[in-house]
């Protein structure tokens, strides 16, 4: 071979080295290798050392959320086509930036939440805990940044099959068992019919990146496009599944009330942000020419979920086992449905629509972090979490229970949570402005009936404690013996709280009572995100 040959054949092969920016993938990167250094490091401590992987994960979301900083411009884009240096797989844009702050702020208060539920006999694995929510907080990073629907797949598999054991990770415990099982084989469904749709797409375009695909679904040949419309459909699926869009919602309330507390708020917070930034990917990039295939879709079941939300939510009572956790999973349902609404409009008035999306996911993962927190609290010495077990919370921890109803008044949208009803009229005017008017009147009279069991669980906080005789009168009919008067007994009288659990509760009411002081920077911080 001549030296021309040879110094050719080297750039031909230089050529097709891809060029990693390590940086640009340093967040969920950093993830994934904390969660394989406490995989190993499992091994070898014994067992009165393993609250440090509990240190060791905590540090490593903390890391994770620092890297974020030096790549805050959003400019950065790897693993690209080599003959098309503007056709990427990963790119972190503002839009990528924010989802995984969101992210990696939840899994890092879910850890605060979860650090004294392990350990001992009748704890959750320390080991297997850290290493399953590590993992899946490493797939949730990696989605917003996908760009291609091979990765979009690859990560939002790899932020839910974690999500599955972490569910079913209490040990001898039926109603988490069936949790997990209810919630495994409804996501593998939902995940057959994406993939089916992905395929429907790649056959009609050849390709399987985002931007790729916009341009070449215009150019669909009639005959294909009837295939290309349904594998639209179908891809939006798996997506609604995550985001537990009605009807595919079944499995929230089971799957939250079999799951430990802090992996029912992970589940809350961060699948519906692997869910909702998946449906923005999809719709936005990859599908803006067919938005009158999804947008009327995705508007109606913007309705539907709200709707179905709510009215599941109002029928709660308040001296049923487990319905606390299960008022806050119809919630989230409830809530799911006006995130919807602002991708649904971005259908009809535009991409600008989407930023309303990230600002109600910004306040609602803060507000619903620290409600789940004080459930959390409130959970370990009323384990079978009802809400007339929160009666009496202010007598005793009046600081949790102001923070516990600022919680729910966000979430209703009432002032003085400013946050929750400067979101919710951002969303009401991406519809109004998308001349979506019904879509509004429904938001309208959905939000009407949230107020009635947010207001009804914020007065419980502040009723007077039920004495013992209160509750024995509960379980059973008999006299109460003569003697001294009983003493009112909020629901956590004589229990000291963790600091891990409070902090949680303090950094949430933090954050939301700054944002409720400056409302308009979470809609500008997230206009700003858009790609």
């Amino acid at each position: 071979m001549t030296v021309a040959a040879a110094q050719g054949a080297a750039d031909s092969a230089a050529s097709l080295v891809q060029s990693v920016d390590w940086l640009a993938i340093a967040p969920p990167a950093l993830t994934a290798v904390v969660a394989l250094a406490v995989l190993v490091a499992d091994l070898f401590l014994p067992e009165r050392r393993k609250p440090l992987l509990g240190v060791l994960s905590v540090a490593g979301l903390a890391a994770a959320l620092l890297l974020l900083l030096p790549i805050r411009a959003g400019d950065r884009s790897t693993f690209c086509l080599t003959a098309d240096a503007g056709v990427c797989s990963y790119t972190a844009d503002h839009f990528t930036l924010v989802i995984q702050l969101l992210v990696l702020g939840g899994a890092l208060l879910t850890a605060l939440l979860s650090v004294t539920e392990l350990g001992g006999a009748k704890k959750l694995p320390a080991g297997e805990f850290w290493f399953l929510l590590l993992s899946s907080a490493a797939g949730a990073a990696l989605l917003p940044a996908a760009r291609d629907l091979a990765t979009l797949v690859v990560a939002l598999e790899v932020a839910t099959l974690p999500a599955f054991a972490l569910v079913g990770l209490k040990r001898g415990d039926r109603l988490s068992s069936e949790a997990a099982l209810k919630f495994f084989l409804s996501s593998v469904a939902a995940t057959a019919v994406m993939l089916l749709g992905v395929s429907f797409v790649y056959a009609t375009t050849g390709t399987l990146h985002l931007t790729e695909i916009a341009t070449r679904l215009d150019g669909v040949p009639g005959a294909l496009e009837t295939l290309a419309s349904a594998g639209v459909a179908l891809t939006l699926v798996g997506f609604a599944f995550k985001a537990a869009a009605a009807p595919f919602h079944f499995w929230v309330p089971d799957t939250y009330v079999g799951a430990p507390l802090p992996v029912a708020a992970y589940l809350s917070v961060v699948s519906k942000a692997v869910g909702f930034s998946g449906l923005i990917l999809v719709t936005v990039i990859a599908f803006p020419s067919h938005s009158d295939v999804w947008g009327p879709v995705v508007a109606v079941l913007a309705a539907l979920t709200m709707t179905v939300g709510n009215v599941a939510a109002l029928r709660q009572s308040a001296t049923r086992a487990w319905s606390a956790v299960r008022l806050l999973a119809w919630s989230s349902v409830a809530q799911a449905g006006y995130l919807l609404v602002p991708i649904a409009a971005a259908a009809y008035a535009g991409t600008d629509q989407i930023g309303s999306t990230v600002a109600y996911a910004l306040m609602y993962a803060v507000v619903n972090l620290g409600a789940f927190a004080v459930a959390a609290l409130v959970a370990r010495t009323k384990p079978l979490n009802r809400l007339a077990d929160y009666r009496g919370l202010a007598s005793e921890r009046p600081l949790v229970a102001l923070a516990m109803g600022f919680f729910l008044l966000c979430l209703a949208g009432l002032p003085p949570g400013v946050v929750g009803l400067f979101a919710k009229v951002t969303v009401f005017a991406s519809a109004v402005d998308a001349g979506l008017g019904w879509l509004a009147v429904v938001m309208s009279v959905n939000v009407v009936i949230a107020l009635y069991y947010y207001l009804q669980w914020t007065a419980v906080l502040f009723r007077s404690p039920e004495t013992a005789e209160e509750g024995a009168s509960e379980a059973a009919p008999t006299p109460p013996a003569a003697g001294p008067l009983p003493q009112p007994a909020g629901p956590l009288a004589g229990h000291r709280a963790p600091a891990p659990i409070l902090a949680a509760i303090g950094l949430t009411t933090a954050v939301g009572i700054a944002l409720s002081g400056a409302p308009q920077l979470v809609l500008r911080f997230a206009a700003e995100s858009l790609f």
